[in-house]
């Protein structure tokens, strides 16, 4: 990817990295473990990300 992006790009970059982070294990332990995964979660490798 090249290194000079435009800030609309950035952005939108950066909430799909918030985006696929782990369930906190606060909420984990507010749940009593009901919720343990993030359905969203994405593999930065296998998975393309259309941001454009």
């Amino acid at each position: 990817m090249a290194a000079r992006k435009s800030s609309p790009r950035k952005i939108r970059l950066l909430k799909k990295t918030k985006q696929t982070s782990a369930v906190p294990a606060w909420i984990i332990l507010k749940t009593k473990r009901g919720v343990r995964t993030n359905p969203k979660r994405r593999a930065w490798r296998s998975t393309d990300v259309e941001v454009g």
